[in-house]
């Protein structure tokens, strides 16, 4: 259900980064940016944080460092050198990577540097095997128009994509190499958004001028798209990982949505007189309460040796239970901060539930001593594990009192949004000592402001001013990058309304059918090319594309020759279609030429894809004259 909010009063703020990889060698080594399943090489690290230039350690970095996991890297020779395992400085800068960088930050309508000086930004999740990412900015200053109002572009970085997770433990993960290196453009605007519509339009806008330069990554991860979102009295969140355009507004609604209600709940706590001092580190063993229970959680976690450790929460009951986002509950929130330690918790206002009796709720409540308005969590772990959980659920309990922490979410397929880390800050951010400064001269900017491409929305309007074909075909080409095959196509001699009508409504008109993904445009160049031969009819097309969905090994000539689809002569079709009018031969001279509807359906359901459906009207046509006379 879609949720109405006034925006300007709620003082709403969005900014976006949007990550799009690139389609040249990797960034720092010349080397394939692909990814592979094979594996030759692996090795382990471990990684911890650094301080900044400024002699500070970032806290998201400190967070991972907690954990205390190995990191396991697969590679292979191929494809990751010893660059990318960190055992060899880096090379420069790969040229192509930095010439479409400074192409897409004119298509921006921003200011490309006179220098790029390359920085290190400590990541120490596993994500890449130095601790480091290396990131500079290319361009400065850019701009977007929207019906909302302008919204600025304060900078266009170029760094190096992270390693590709492969299996993620508590105290162990694994990577893959093949990722890290590939060159990833970086563009973030200011908090200039202030309607969640806005913001897709903004993004629309970058993905088009991206798909322009014709050198950026199709595909699923090719593109990641960060929100950062605030409203007035709440905090700014960085949203990671929203992969569809359409969810972005829902994606800041239910932000917009969680915070109000945050800050609700930090207003009843105020009301009540609650505040951080009361929230203590004191754990109470009572697993004693749990001897007979009828919870198998609880059971198995005691059976293995674990406790039943519960924390007290003074002025909560109630709240925690208190929905933040559909389906999530500040409890949610809770639960979120412990699950690096436990599976989970449980909290009073969701008791007696899973098998906890109202009895022992009432124990448990007698012997923490809880007061009317007090709560309580607990957790049945290894007693270490849950007193760290617990500290985990404090911490999260006291920034409820001052109201929206600030920290780093990931985006769910449903909208809502899930506690990853603490915001990172500048503390992770010190120079690069392996990479000189990159001059970019007068000479190059001119050649490469001369020569960009033409933006999707001046294109979809040439498809409509140039070959007429209707307005919607033209934006979907363009929005699927099928624009070039498109022009590939009418420069082989296809006429522009097939060759839209056949990208779009024919290929889209087979994605649930078959994976269209298998089709190449080699595929479809070929069975063009045999349209034009007069080899097959253009009714063949939708056989011959979903044979070559589920065997892309094939040619579109073998399919057409051995699904029988290749053209028969005038004199075969005609043959065929004297036989359909002998066998109906009453209805024609009853009828006349009013039986030319039911003809033609009968000549194509034997003629489809064996014959043009032109030749077929004229020849269905000419018998019935000759016949009805």
């Amino acid at each position: 259900m879609k949720m109405e909010f006034d925006y300007k009063e709620l003082g709403l703020k969005v900014g976006l980064e949007i990550h799009r990889q690139l389609a040249t060698k990797k960034l720092f080594s010349p080397v394939p940016s692909e990814l592979h399943e094979d594996v030759s090489f692996t090795f382990e690290r471990r990684l911890r944080p650094t301080m900044s230039e400024l002699g500070e350690i970032d806290q998201a970095a400190l967070e991972e460092f907690k954990k205390g996991r190995v990191f396991v890297y697969e590679g292979n020779y191929k494809y990751s050198d010893l660059v990318y395992m960190d055992e060899e400085p880096p090379h420069l800068p790969d040229e192509d990577a930095l010439k479409v960088a400074i192409q897409i930050t004119y298509l921006l309508n921003a200011i490309p540097v006179d220098e790029v000086h390359f920085m290190r930004k400590i990541v120490i999740d596993g994500s890449n095997v130095s601790g480091f990412q290396r990131t500079a900015i290319v361009g400065m200053n850019g701009r977007i128009d929207t019906p909302w109002g302008s919204v600025g572009i304060p900078t266009i970085c170029l760094e190096e994509d992270a390693c590709r997770i492969i299996e993620q433990g508590d105290k162990r993960a694994v990577y893959r190499l093949d990722r890290l290196g590939i060159p990833l453009i970086e563009i973030a605007t200011t908090p200039d958004i202030h309607h969640p519509e806005q913001a897709k339009v903004v993004a629309k806008f970058i993905g088009d001028a991206l798909r322009a330069t014709r050198k950026v990554k199709r595909g699923l991860g090719t593109i990641r798209q960060d929100l950062n979102v605030s409203i007035k009295g709440g905090a700014r969140i960085e949203i990671k990982g929203v992969q569809e355009l359409d969810m972005i507004p829902i994606i800041i609604e239910r932000e917009v949505q969680r915070q109000i209600n945050l800050l609700k709940i930090r207003d009843e706590l105020q009301k009540r007189g609650a505040n951080k001092e009361e929230i203590k580190e004191e754990f109470y063993d009572v697993s004693d309460v749990f001897k007979n229970t009828g919870s198998k959680i609880i059971a198995k976690a005691l059976k293995k040796g674990g406790k039943v450790i519960a924390v007290k929460l003074p002025k909560f009951r109630g709240l925690i239970g208190f929905e933040v986002q559909p389906g999530r509950r500040l409890g949610t929130e809770m639960a979120d901060r412990a699950k690096k330690y436990v599976k989970g918790i449980f909290h009073i206002d969701e008791l007696p539930n899973y098998g906890i009796s109202q009895e022992e709720v009432n124990k448990i409540i007698e012997t923490l001593g809880l007061e009317e308005q007090d709560a309580f969590v607990l957790v049945a772990a290894k007693e270490e594990a849950a007193k760290k959980a617990l500290k985990e659920v404090l911490k999260r309990a006291r920034e409820a009192i001052i109201g929206v922490p600030e920290e780093t979410r990931r985006a769910l397929p449903d909208g809502n949004t899930q506690y990853m880390r603490p915001l990172p800050g500048k503390a992770r951010m010190y120079p690069e000592t392996d990479i000189p400064p990159i001059f970019i001269g007068e000479e190059i900017k001119r050649e490469i402001l001369e020569n960009l491409p033409e933006y999707p929305q001046a294109k979809v309007g040439r498809y409509v001013k140039e070959y007429g074909i209707d307005k919607s075909l033209a934006q979907t080409l363009v929005d699927d990058e099928r624009d070039e095959l498109f022009e590939e196509l009418i420069g082989m001699g296809v006429k522009p309304s097939l060759a839209a009508s056949t990208l779009v409504v024919v290929l889209k008109g087979l994605k649930k059918e078959v994976p269209i993904e298998n089709i190449s445009d080699k595929h479809i160049k070929d069975a063009f090319k045999l349209l034009l031969e007069n080899k097959i009819a253009k009714e063949a097309f939708e056989e011959i594309f979903k044979e070559l969905a589920l065997h892309p090994e094939k040619t579109a000539l073998q399919v057409a020759e051995e699904k029988g689809l290749t053209l028969l002569s005038e004199e075969e079709v005609e043959k065929i279609i004297e036989e359909i009018v002998k066998e109906n031969l009453n209805v024609v001279k009853a009828k006349g030429m009013g039986a030319m509807g039911m003809l033609m359906g009968r000549a194509m359901a034997k003629l489809r894809g064996k014959a043009d459906g032109k030749l077929v009207n004229q020849l269905v046509r000419k018998k019935i004259q000759e016949f009805s006379s």
